[in-house]
């Protein structure tokens, strides 16, 4: 690391959040703290997939994107890691409707701001209608973790009858969705966990985890929110104002096709880290944004 960043680095203490790969900060001789994250080589281009994310960050900052810079990446013979400013603010502990309305506003910066070939939105159809991809190749855009999040969604009906319902409803909504046409925005597809949003005084000051971000349309980030604000009753009416900007963005397929991606994706992870206890709520929570969906559309 050391090398790559021309200076040396002492490692302090691990901070707060970091749900997947913890966070560690760092003290750069004759710099500021900064932060380290590190994580273990998944695969062969999983160097290459966060050289991208650092290409993201660097064309949003550029655009007031409210992330911290990224100091340098690179990656050993097991690990890959990035390393970046530290935001002396605290990870937010849940989401609030002052949070909500902030993120919504910094998902406007996002608006026309696709600067590489990694689609989220073709990705979200492809998860929400159990299509195979139309090409492959080099110039397929599908991670092999996308790939195999994928495949391990298209089996989710196998583990048991209250799963299979609700996925054959998520299916027929989207059955005849065409695919889409285009990814014009910038998409981070994690903003509104609480650990990636750094807040100070009540205020959002900086969005973290950004190394999956890509293109498609920032609906994607919207209708992550909207999910996630079902925990609370008192975000019931924040998430009215989800629905309304995602259906004016998407319009109704398109919504149908983002909350089928999002909620399979939330059944995947409990199922595949054998927390059977966490499904029946994911699926409760799953059927009541399909009918708030299909009342509003």
């Amino acid at each position: 690391m050391a090398g790559v960043i021309g200076t040396e680095v002492t490692l302090l203490d691990r901070l707060t959040g970091g749900v997947n790969g913890g966070a560690v900060r760092v003290r750069l001789a004759g710099m500021p703290h900064a932060v380290l994250k590190a994580v273990p080589r998944a695969h062969s281009d999983h160097l290459d997939e966060t050289l991208r994310a650092q290409r993201i960050v660097e064309h949003m900052r550029g655009r007031g994107y409210p992330t911290p810079a990224w100091l340098g990446v690179g990656a050993t013979a097991t690990h890959v890691w990035h390393l970046m400013d530290f935001v002396d603010a605290a990870p937010a502990s849940a989401l609030t409707p002052s949070l909500v309305e902030q993120l919504m506003e910094i998902i406007e910066l996002q608006a026309g701001q696709a600067s590489e070939p990694y689609d989220h939105w073709s990705y979200a159809w492809r998860v929400a209608t159990g299509q195979e991809p139309a090409v492959a190749g080099p110039d397929f855009d599908e991670t092999p973790e996308q790939s195999r999040l994928r495949r391990s969604m298209a089996g989710l009906s196998g583990y048991s009858s209250l799963v299979s319902v609700l996925v054959e409803r998520l299916r027929l909504v989207c059955a005849d969705v065409a695919p889409p046409r285009e990814a014009p925005d910038m998409v981070h597809t994690d903003l509104s966990t609480p650990s990636n949003v750094l807040v100070r005084d009540g205020a959002v000051v900086a969005v973290v985890d950004i190394g999956n971000a890509g293109s498609g349309t920032r609906a994607t980030d919207l209708m992550t929110l909207a999910w996630y604000t079902f925990q609370d009753p008192l975000l019931d009416g924040v998430r009215t104002r989800l629905w309304t900007r995602i259906l004016d963005l998407v319009g109704g397929e398109g919504a149908a096709v983002l909350v089928a991606s999002q909620i399979l994706h939330m059944l995947e992870i409990p199922i595949r880290h054998g927390r059977g206890d966490a499904v029946p709520g994911v699926v409760e929570r799953g059927h009541r944004a399909l009918d708030e969906l299909n009342a509003l559309r």
